[in-house]
């Protein structure tokens, strides 16, 4: 039995989200399905994080076990042959067998993009979160770091979440602007449901002027998800990568190209 690792990269538009539902599709279903013709054998995959409907991954890591005999390189071909498009395998490799891809990352990275312009763009449409009216990319950046450390979400936590602490360690958080685009990039330990969508809605009310930087932390404070700004679009959000001991060997991601 061979433990592989491999990072997928998916656009998230067309599915329920990552994991399996029996009556809809998702992409962890199209992936099991794909391995499991090129290894002749069912296939169960385990996964660095779990995205909702209509978000996208630019190098979730996934790992799964398999005795069929494979090379690294016809794994990778053969499985995105087996792939729709929107979903493809970007690197494939041989992981020790205690390597988990979920209990072994020490972190994981998020963008969530905005298009902040007068006018909406049909290119990316279901690629980033329009915003016509314009963001102070500065101020939400300042308020955003109240949100650093080990700090209690509960105001930042979706109502399905089922995660028995609210506690979450954010490492690195920042916001910035490159040209139409304001980005929002954080780094922690592990996420709450919807934690980094209520996040970016509560930023956008700083950046908007409608909230001051100083209102982040009461809403922190506060612990109570109603004050906080709203669930941003689902279609802006992507996980970018998760975060390894240099021991498992596991390819750092490329830097992330979107904008």
């Amino acid at each position: 039995m061979t433990r592989w690792a491999a990072a997928v990269e998916y656009v998230g538009t067309r599915y329920s989200g990552w994991q399996s539902q029996p009556h809809a599709i998702s992409v962890q279903g199209e992936l099991e399905a794909a391995l499991s013709r090129v290894a002749a054998h069912p296939v169960a995959i385990s996964a660095a994080g779990r995205t909702d409907a209509g978000v996208h991954g630019y190098a979730q890591v996934i790992h799964f076990d398999s005795l069929s005999v494979r090379s690294p390189y016809a794994w990778l071909l053969g499985t995105n042959a087996n792939l729709p498009a929107d979903i493809s395998l970007r690197w494939v490799q041989a992981v020790r067998d205690d390597f988990h891809a979920r209990h072994s990352a020490v972190a994981r990275r998020y963008r969530y993009v905005m298009h902040n312009s007068r006018a909406r763009s049909a290119l990316l449409s279901d690629r980033a979160a329009w915003l016509a009216w314009t963001l102070d990319a500065d101020a939400m950046h300042r308020a955003a770091q109240h949100l650093a450390g080990e700090l209690d979400f509960s105001a930042f936590r979706g109502s399905q979440c089922q995660s028995n602490t609210p506690m979450r360690c954010i490492t690195d958080i920042a916001v910035h602007r490159e040209n139409d685009f304001v980005l929002l990039d954080i780094r922690a330990n592990a996420f709450l449901h919807h934690m980094v969508r209520n996040i970016a809605g509560t930023l956008i009310e700083v950046g908007s002027g409608r909230r001051s930087e100083a209102w982040v932390a009461e809403v922190l404070a506060g612990r109570d998800r109603t004050r906080a700004g709203m669930t941003a679009p689902a279609q802006g959000l992507y996980f970018v990568a998760a975060d390894y001991p240099s021991e498992f060997g596991i390819p750092a991601a490329q830097e992330f190209w979107l904008p």
